[in-house]
């Protein structure tokens, strides 16, 4: 579920699906709902459903990479 496997696809994976997230928020911080329809609007061989995006943002806020800043999700500066 978190990383790929034998019988899971690298594009139903959470860290793929994080690292995906990351990317759209590389160029300025988001909401949850703009960072989801710009989730949700991308092609994929396998839809995206919102349960998967939000274990996805879960887990990256369990890493310490996102925060929530005044209702924006920004990537957590690295020390």
């Amino acid at each position: 579920m978190i990383l790929p496997t034998k019988f899971m696809p690298a594009d139903r994976s959470l860290i793929v699906i994080g690292g995906e997230i990351l990317v759209h928020l590389k160029s300025s911080p988001l909401t949850v709902s703009e960072t989801w329809e710009r989730m949700s609007a991308v092609p994929r061989r396998s839809p995206l459903g919102f349960d998967w995006f939000v274990l996805a943002v879960t887990l990256l806020f369990t890493m310490g990479m996102v925060q929530l800043r005044s209702g924006l999700l920004v990537i957590e500066e690295q020390l």
